[in-house]
């Protein structure tokens, strides 16, 4: 005579409800091991009973890396089916960064400040002194980053005039052992003081050719600035 089937439902009878929940639970747990182990697969296995006990199988060495990788599987398919929402997460996200990225920029001009305590409107002093000097430097070294080039030039510039200073007096010479052949030493004075040689730019007399006035970057003087005041009152 065969089993007779078992009408699935609640068992009312809390003793034979305990005995069949602790004979099943033992059957599950064992049917999931042999699906570990048959199929290599990674099985992982919560039962709460009605009493609010913990009972739990992983196959692998803890429950915490089967329940993180279930999340991250379940994200990933709710985004394929539904990638709407994905996208109106990050319009949001994008949405709450450019208002905050507003508010900064209206703070940092000086605009809605109310609501900010002390320690904020001193963390937002000392950002604004740490842009101010990132500027003034950035502005120094374009300055000077000029200033070398201006130098760099005006000693091509300067080398380029000693040497036609230098093509001039060559033939000035030669001019005058010219002139000397030609006319003979009587006309030799006035042969001379006729003919000029202009002295090149930044050569003094009896200065050294050889010397270059180089640019430098410095501080305005708060001395002069004064006096200017004073003599204008």
């Amino acid at each position: 005579m065969g089993r007779g089937k078992i009408v699935i439902e609640r068992i009312d009878n809390s003793t034979s409800r305990q005995v069949t929940f602790s004979k099943r639970r033992k059957g599950l747990i064992k049917k999931a091991k042999e699906l570990a182990i048959l199929c290599d697969a990674q099985v992982g296995l919560v039962i709460f009973s009605s009493t609010g006990k913990l009972y739990e199988y992983a196959s692998t060495f803890s429950m915490k890396s089967i329940i993180e990788r279930y999340n991250t599987c379940k994200e990933e398919h709710q985004h394929l089916i539904n990638p709407e929402s994905e996208v109106k997460r990050e319009a949001e996200f994008l949405r709450q960064q450019l208002q905050n990225l507003q508010e900064n920029h209206r703070q940092l001009m000086g605009e809605q400040l109310y609501g900010l305590s002390v320690r904020n409107l001193q963390d937002l002093e000392d950002q604004l002194e740490m842009s101010l000097q990132g500027v003034r430097m950035k502005k120094e070294q374009i300055l000077k980053d000029e200033i070398q080039e201006l130098n760099r030039k005006g000693n091509l510039i300067y080398q380029e005039n000693v040497e036609l200073y230098k093509k001039v007096n060559l033939i000035q010479q030669e001019h005058t052992q010219l002139c000397k052949k030609v006319y003979g030493t009587t006309d030799m004075a006035t042969t001379s003081r006729n003919a000029f040689v202009p002295v090149p730019y930044g050569i003094q007399a009896g200065g050294n050719p050889q010397e270059l006035v180089q640019l430098h970057l410095c501080q305005p003087e708060l001395e002069a600035c004064e006096t200017s005041d004073t003599a204008t009152k």
